[in-house]
């Protein structure tokens, strides 16, 4: 089976509401499809979301080195082939981890649909039966999303992601009011999103917490700036998890070795799909810490992929992929069952593609053959 066709696609998902994190808000959401076609029939999707503040790519520089660099080098080669697809992509290119997680995500779909197999198949089967499902709070006023908080329970939601980051002292009102509203059997996270910046920051955000049962602190400072979680990580009780702190082999490496996590969020836009998320939970697993796949808020596609990769892998033990309930047009078809979701048997990435509604998303597309 070899790589005939590639075709690149640069779409913007309409949100329901607007998605709002501390360095950016989101009213649409620019997403990169790539479809591979193979000499033997079978088509793969996959999907690229870029983040400037955390790989540095954008949505036209995704379109681009897809176009230009990555997609031409793969034609031709094997995408059952995934180590040495990452290979040539890698000498051909450094970083770009989202463009090349497009290219990995739509290799497993085709490799899937080849050989009658959901993709979780290929990296060693199904571990977990189910998922429960986290709803993020984008931010807003503390009484905001303490009412938001308030009617996704009754929807059937037992956990929460809240979204902070712009004031620390902002922020801990709005972690109490969500916290007074919900009650102590409510689990919720809290997603800073670098904006605390120091450790001397978030640890006085701690102790204005104490007493509240947060499940786990999420990136309370700068990306590159592992000490600061460590030393974060020493002087609270509260568990820490590292999300932008973490892209690839190197960053995971320095985790372990400085011990400043408690677990880790992996993103397959951030380490470059599906292949080398799944090198990154084994080295998490042999160090003794948990791990999250975690979102850039895909579309069906990238989210489907996710999935895929948590629930073939014990030491995965939360997800948040949330992108197609905040969709009002999706591409796929992915299900949910709220409070929790479960994949299908159905060979590939298990989702089918509304055609219709990507070229109605598309911007502008390309094909290379």
């Amino acid at each position: 089976m070899k790589i005939t066709e590639v075709e690149i696609f640069a779409i913007q998902l309409p949100l329901i509401d607007p998605f709002v994190i501390s360095y950016a808000t989101y009213d649409t959401m620019p997403s990169i499809i790539v479809k591979i076609t193979t000499d033997s029939g079978h088509v793969g999707y996959g999907e690229g979301v870029a983040d400037e503040h955390v790989t540095g790519e954008s949505w036209e520089s995704t379109f681009h080195v897809l176009k230009s660099t990555l997609a031409p080098e793969v034609i031709g080669e094997d995408p059952m082939n995934m180590e040495r697809i990452h290979d040539i992509m890698n000498k051909a290119i450094y970083a770009v981890p989202t463009a090349k997680a497009a290219i990995d995500i739509a290799c497993y779909d085709a490799v899937g649909k080849s050989l009658g197999i959901p993709a979780y198949g290929l990296l060693g089967g199904l571990y977990h039966e189910k998922f429960p499902i986290t709803h993020v709070l984008s931010i807003d006023t503390p009484e905001k999303q303490a009412e938001e908080a308030a009617d996704r329970i009754s929807q059937g939601y037992h956990s929460f992601k809240m979204k902070v980051g712009t004031d620390m002292s902002e922020d801990v009102k709005r972690i109490q009011a969500v916290h007074e509203k919900v009650g102590d059997g409510i689990a919720i996270r809290v997603d800073v999103n670098q904006g605390w910046r120091s450790s001397s920051t978030a640890i006085q955000a701690l102790d204005k917490l104490s007493g509240i049962g947060i499940d786990w602190l999420e990136q309370p400072v700068l990306a590159n700036d592992i000490a600061s979680m460590a030393e974060v990580k020493a002087k609270s009780t509260i568990p820490l998890m590292i999300d932008e702190g973490l892209r690839g082999f190197a960053e995971m490496r320095d985790i372990i070795t400085k011990r400043a996590a408690d677990k880790v969020n992996i993103k397959l836009m951030k380490c470059g799909g599906i292949y080398p998320a799944i090198k990154l939970a084994h080295m998490a697993e042999m160090a003794g810490i948990d791990c999250q796949i975690g979102s850039m808020v895909e579309s069906s596609i990238g989210s489907a992929a996710g999935f895929h990769v948590a629930f073939s892998k014990k030491v995965i033990t939360s997800v948040e992929l949330t992108g197609p309930l905040k969709f009002s047009k999706d591409v796929g078809n992915l299900k949910y069952d709220v409070p929790f979701i479960q994949l299908n048997e159905k060979p590939g990435l298990g989702i089918d593609i509304d055609k219709q509604i990507l070229n109605e998303l598309t911007v502008h597309t390309e094909k290379i053959v």
